[in-house]
């Protein structure tokens, strides 16, 4: 079967969904920009990249500020305005997003313990009609998130300075479909040396071809 085949089937199912990893940061409170920190012998980047495309999304894309970086499997989207925040990374991220896909799950570098059965289940609900979805933990919406394309512009207004797509799912929740991952993910993030001390250990005890 083709590339061509495929891509409508999908459609068929629902569209494809895009994946975007902000990885603009410079960690300030790390020391160092968290794209580049390696966990369990992986770069954050590179295992936030393998985490999406496992989870069925594709293309991937990166969002990248203050480390410029190869990414394998993933196509780069610079945001020269990343120190504004979360917001601006976003907005690049959509920017570039391309015109055949259906929805974006947008997910943080910083968040090592998302798997890619966490990112699927957001892409099934997708697949089920959801239209905006989110991971949440212990009830809590927390990441990855997924928004269809006729919510883009609406999230790009809204995502601005350190604020990604928080203030789209407070003001329209009655349009998405919440998705319980706390069995299969943690939203756990990096923002100090403690924090990739502890998360290291952690992904370091996953067994072989977890996730």
């Amino acid at each position: 079967m083709g590339t061509g085949d495929t891509q409508d089937r999908e459609r068929t199912r629902g569209g494809l969904v895009a994946g975007l990893l902000l990885a603009a940061g410079s960690g300030s409170r790390l020391g160092r920009p968290k794209a580049l920190v390696e966990v369990a012998g992986e770069r954050l980047v590179d295992r936030g990249v393998r985490t999406l495309a496992e989870g069925g999304c594709r293309p991937v894309m990166v969002v990248l500020g203050a480390a410029e970086t190869a990414v394998r499997g993933a196509h780069t989207v610079c945001n020269p305005d990343w120190r504004t925040g979360m917001g601006s990374s976003v907005r690049a991220g959509i920017d570039a997003l391309p015109d055949t896909a259906d929805a974006v799950l947008i997910a943080l570098a910083d968040q090592p313990l998302v798997t890619p059965e966490a990112v699927r289940r957001l892409v099934r609900a997708h697949e089920q009609g959801a239209r905006a979805a989110v991971a949440t933990y212990q009830g809590n919406q927390r990441n990855p998130v997924l928004l269809g394309r006729e919510h883009w512009s609406t999230a790009y207004a809204m995502a601005v300075h350190d604020v990604g797509a928080r203030p789209f799912l407070r003001a329209y929740s009655h349009l998405v479909t919440v998705v319980a991952c706390d069995d299969i993910a943690s939203p756990e993030d990096i923002d100090t040396i403690e924090d990739l001390e502890r998360l290291s250990g952690v992904l370091g005890r996953e067994p072989s071809g977890s996730g």
